[in-house]
């Protein structure tokens, strides 16, 4: 039985791919901050899966995690590894608190360096690893690619996510574990509620940005409805782990000729003006 740690699986895509890969037949060691949730998902998923109390900003609560999974392995090591804890707190850059930049960076990045150097080890990076390697996959977004207002700083921190994936997996290469990246586009899962709850307007009614503010969270909860099953992403990240020879990156958005190849190949002030009519923003004279 192929084992595998997902992180962040209370709800949303981590959930999803917990539960299908449970249901393919893996081990599945999902971390979780709360023992209400591990109850739930314990009860939910049944015996091939193992809740374990981890929060991705505290690396000693990581250190257990992986002391636990090691205990549970009994020597053997791990298949894969999804790193998909993470969070998005939308705002201007203008004016949006450094704490919450700062709390996104520190989930979003440092939480999935600490996640790997927690686990790296169990997956054969390591000198005298005798096992077959085994593979992670770092859940980025459309953002890791593509920029777009008030989530300046979401996207940094999965641009950011993209750049150590990258170095990560040239890094790995003397220990055959191999780093995919996953970046979905709009998935139908409480992060979008979450986004837009998550703002809180008092910041910025006083500046330009209150009525986009608002234009924001019309947008977000508009193509919420409009988004893939969080399954569509479970689908691929099981490919992810247990293809021959996986893509580098897998790309997953609805229409994605204009969610993602346009955006992509479109000039930057194209895509300034896109975004200023879609949000209404207008020069000030």
């Amino acid at each position: 039985m192929p084992s595998v740690v997902v992180t962040g699986v209370s709800t949303g895509i981590g959930a999803a791919i917990a539960a299908d890969l449970c249901r393919r037949g893996w081990r599945v060691f999902g971390t979780v901050r709360r023992m209400d949730d591990a109850d739930r998902l314990g009860a939910e998923l049944g015996e091939n899966f193992t809740p374990v109390i981890a929060d991705v900003t505290d690396a000693d609560s990581l250190s257990r995690a992986a002391a636990t999974v090691a205990g549970a392995l009994d020597g053997a090591g791990l298949d894969g590894l999804v790193c998909n804890a993470g969070i998005s707190i939308p705002g201007p850059i203008l004016h949006q608190p450094l704490e919450e930049l700062d709390r996104q960076w520190k989930v979003n990045v440092l939480g999935q360096v600490a996640t790997v150097q927690a686990f790296g080890s169990l997956l054969g990076a390591r000198e005298g690893f005798a096992g077959k390697p085994g593979r992670i996959v770092m859940m980025s977004s459309v953002s890791g690619r593509l920029s777009w207002p008030v989530v300046g700083g979401y996207a940094a921190s999965k641009h950011a996510l993209e750049a150590i994936s990258h170095s990560l997996r040239r890094e790995l290469i003397p220990f055959g574990v191999d780093v995919v990246i996953v970046g979905p586009g709009p998935v139908a899962t409480p992060i979008w509620e979450k986004s837009a709850a998550g703002v809180d307007r008092s910041l910025y009614q006083a500046t330009i940005y209150g009525p986009l503010i608002e234009r924001f969270e019309t947008e977000v909860l508009a193509r919420a409805r409009h988004a893939l099953p969080p399954q569509a992403v479970a689908d691929v990240v099981h490919t992810a782990l247990t293809v021959d020879k996986p893509k580098v990156r897998y790309a997953i958005t609805p229409s994605p000729l204009m969610n993602w190849i346009l955006p992509l190949i479109l000039p930057a002030r194209w895509l300034d003006r896109i975004a200023a009519k879609r949000l209404g923003l207008t020069r000030k004279r």
